[in-house]
């Protein structure tokens, strides 16, 4: 199929995105038009869940696998928002909407690219395009489920993919590495008593030392593409409704973007020895990634004239125990705005970017 072609359905497919609300866990209804899409075009489909993914024509399971993925859920509106986040509006070169950027741009390019390889005979290696679920709440039901899956596994004869690109908005140039992350609930155990008298103990002067030592610690290995570790106390709160009771409890949330330098289980044991609040972790799932830059993948970006970099942000890339490469249109300093938007060349661009990266690497 003609690049052309494939960038007219591709926008075509992006405005009904778009005008789809797919918050994470309510992705149904994306789901079912990105099946819809793929099946007109004579694909076999399946679904594990919210998650669509689909095998090219030719599929050997002698050949290495290359994974193709981006999600199709999205953020809730930001309450900025001047234009209705739902109806996909191009103006001056910008196709704006909820998820247009953060990651449509980059789902329909792939989804494109998948197409452009879909029914050739004698490729190098299989293609699979995966559209995940729950990307922007790193869910337990998006492509970690997918990759579990019994069809998924089974399809691809139990062995890894070789390799994956993972469409996020990096201007295309090449996230090598990226940062994981660890969100940490914390409390400060006091006690209570009136606060007009000199009793109880005030768990907000405890909690406040601790977030004193977390705002101002800086650990002593840093990773050559993330840089350092970086926490923030993002939430804290009491029980208290009344002004006059000195609250015994006081709780508060640190977001910590862990490079390679360290694992959760490391950064977690220094923050314990220094803090006397209790400290807990929700997950150790988003760990931080890094595929090297001499990877066949990398290398043919780098020939394409891209530029590599560690990003600061999560993906799908944490969850995904094989090499990866995080690349796409769109750029995420637009991710979670208000009148999100991507241009449209940017999505034109992409499916050649995809293509001509996908023809150039060569896997031993």
């Amino acid at each position: 199929m003609e690049t052309a072609q494939l960038y007219k359905e591709a926008l075509q497919l992006l405005q009904q995105l778009i005008a789809t609300p797919s918050y994470s866990k309510e992705e149904d209804k994306t789901a079912a038009i990105l099946e819809q899409f793929l099946q007109q075009k004579g694909v076999q489909t399946h679904r594990c869940m919210n998650n669509v993914w689909a095998l090219n024509k030719h599929f050997d399971p002698a050949k290495p696998t290359v994974l193709l993925n981006s999600h199709h859920d999205t953020v809730k509106p930001n309450p900025q928002y001047t234009k209705d986040p739902f109806t996909p509006v191009i103006e001056e070169g910008r196709l704006y909407g909820l998820g247009s950027n953060d990651a449509g741009g980059c789902l329909v390019s792939l989804m494109a690219a998948f197409l452009y390889f879909y029914d050739q005979q004698n490729l190098k290696y299989n293609v699979i395009i995966g559209a995940s679920a729950e990307e922007e709440i790193s869910g337990v039901n998006g492509i970690e489920a997918l990759l579990k899956d019994a069809a998924f596994t089974a399809a691809l004869n139990n062995k890894p993919p070789a390799f994956a690109i993972v469409g996020e908005p990096t201007l295309l140039n090449l996230a090598i590495a990226e940062k994981g992350l660890m969100v940490l609930d914390g409390m400060a155990h006091g006690k209570a008593g009136h606060a007009a008298r000199e009793e109880g103990e005030n768990s907000v002067y405890k909690a406040l030392k601790d977030i004193e030592w977390i705002s101002t610690y800086r650990f002593p290995k840093t990773s050559e593409w993330l840089g350092p570790v970086k926490m923030s106390v993002t939430v804290i709160n009491t029980e208290n409704k009344a002004h006059n009771v000195v609250p015994a409890q006081c709780s508060f949330v640190v977001d910590v973007r862990v490079t390679d330098a360290y694992t959760h289980e490391e950064v977690l044991d220094i923050i314990r020895q220094h803090v006397k609040s209790e400290v807990k972790p929700r997950s150790l799932r988003m760990r931080a990634t890094r595929i090297e830059a001499n990877h066949p993948i990398v290398e043919a970006g780098i020939a394409l004239g891209k530029s590599v970099y560690g990003s600061p942000t999560c993906s799908d890339k944490a969850l995904m125990p094989f090499h990866a490469l995080k690349c796409g249109p769109g750029d995420s300093a637009r991710s979670h705005t208000a009148d999100e938007f991507i241009y449209v060349e940017e999505i034109e661009k992409g499916i050649e970017h995809y293509i001509q990266l996908l023809n150039k690497v060569v896997l031993a």
